[in-house]
């Protein structure tokens, strides 16, 4: 009976936050595409609440601190869970958790809409009080995890735990530094502009991610992982690594050279950690890849953790200073924060849904829609990154030729027109992925519609 109350309240907080997410996904899929298309035809939906200005950072806020934050937490919350081998410590401060960050969505939605913001900062233009709200949510979810972890029987902590402790104690720092009045102005702002852009990347949704994919993986394959010693120095070497890395944004910037030059060499050290992972990932992988051929699960798993490795060495390469000097402030970094953020952080939480809410709901969707949703978003994200990259060397090339700005602009319009294309089928993924999560609610949730069905009307 004790285990059964268990599984009720761990697929009640699950799928809560994992259907949360999806509703931001869509959400901002669809501001996402209205962006995309707008740098195709600049004059349509001239409407102020849709102008470009209002309507990015509500994009960037639904996926980054929606989509992703709510998602990756509800799915730590199962693995926590599960390698604990105990109850969560309080479903209450879950839900309480949930409901803040939900609110604050909500409330950064409407702000951003109204034009209210911190200023130009981005990622940050939430104002502090909707940012405070985040926060504590943040805080609750994060002590409800470590309550969990400490008063489990089971003495060992599995590699995963290590990495989603690490990312809730993370993100309080993170969070700190970056509202901090002190560091809003001049050059302080610009060094601690590229330490929260990168470091959210990298000292949240990263540990995160990697902890869901080091359970969840195993889980798919029925095997364990290759190697623990491996998923040791991945979670060391992250920490060491990723902390100085967010000064590679700004080389030949107002700010220390010593400082750039730091963000290079740890951007350098950081293929230590993001080849572990991803070697680990690929060697567990191996033998098993008739199951994962008819797998979508599998498909996202593999891809992403592919895309780790390759998104990290692109990073990695363009701090370089001679590459640096040709891609900064282009398209290039448009598409690669997506190839990163969308190729590997959303696929492994796509292929981690695919694996893990089945085997808690006793509910699964059609294979052949998880497909579709997998070969939607790849094709989608390959026209996207393609056009960016090819975008953003156009872009370079012509600023250091010294041709005039608006030769630049004039030669990358037909890969904005990729960008949309590849944008849209993105978000039309979203949509199957919303419905094939929607297939995978659990029984109470389907009880219910159903009795509400044939209630008399």
């Amino acid at each position: 009976m004790r285990e059964r109350k268990d599984h009720r309240q761990t697929t009640a907080i699950v799928y809560a936050y994992v259907a949360s997410c999806a509703v931001w996904l869509l959400l901002g899929s669809l501001y996402g595409v209205i962006l995309a298309w707008k740098l195709v035809y600049p004059d349509a939906l001239t409407i102020e609440l849709l102008s470009y200005g209002r309507i990015r950072p509500v994009h960037t806020a639904s996926l980054l601190l929606g989509f992703l934050s709510l998602g990756l937490t509800g799915l730590a919350y199962l693995v926590v869970n599960r390698t604990a081998e105990r109850p969560i410590w309080s479903p209450a401060l879950a839900f309480a958790g949930l409901a803040l960050w939900n609110g604050a969505l909500i409330a950064g939605l409407v702000t951003l809409s109204l034009g209210t913001t911190r200023g130009p900062i981005e990622y940050r233009e939430w104002i502090t009080p909707v940012a405070v709200v985040f926060a504590v949510g943040a805080l609750i979810n994060g002590l409800n995890i470590l309550l969990t972890l400490i008063r489990r029987p089971v003495p060992e902590l599995y590699i995963s735990n290590w990495f989603i402790l690490a990312g809730f104690a993370c993100l309080p720092v993170l969070y700190l530094v970056a509202y901090l009045p002190a560091f809003a102005t001049g050059s302080a702002n610009i060094i601690i502009q590229g330490y929260y852009m990168h470091v959210v990347l990298g000292l949240w949704f990263t540990p995160l991610i990697l902890g869901i994919t080091y359970w969840a993986l195993p889980i798919l394959l029925d095997k364990p992982i290759y190697s623990y010693g491996l998923g040791v120095l991945a979670f060391w070497g992250n920490l060491v690594f990723y902390s100085l890395i967010g000064a590679h944004h700004f080389i030949f910037a107002p700010t220390p050279w010593w400082l750039q030059s730091t963000a290079i060499l740890v951007g350098l050290g950081m293929m230590v950690p993001v080849w572990a992972s991803t070697g680990n990932f690929l060697l567990t992988m191996r033998g098993s890849w008739r199951y994962i051929r008819h797998e979508p699960a599998g498909w996202f798993l593999l891809s992403g953790a592919l895309m780790y490795g390759l998104a990290s060495t692109q990073g990695t390469l363009q701090a370089f200073r001679p590459i640096n000097l040709l891609v900064h402030f282009t398209n290039y970094t448009v598409g690669h924060a997506h190839f990163a953020a969308y190729g590997f952080v959303s696929f492994l939480l796509f292929g981690a849904v695919y694996a893990l809410v089945p085997r808690l709901t006793r509910r699964s969707c059609p294979k052949a829609l998880a497909a579709i949703h997998f070969w939607l978003a790849l094709v989608g994200l390959a026209l996207y990154v393609s056009a960016m990259t090819i975008a953003g060397v156009r872009q370079g090339l012509g600023w250091t030729s010294g041709a005039a700005f608006i030769d630049s602009v004039t030669a990358i319009a037909p890969w904005y027109l990729l960008r949309a294309i590849g944008g849209s089928l993105m978000a039309l993924s979203h949509v199957v992925f919303a419905f094939n999560l929607w297939c995978m609610r659990p029984h109470a949730i389907r009880a219910a519609a159903v009795a509400a069905q044939r209630a008399p009307a």
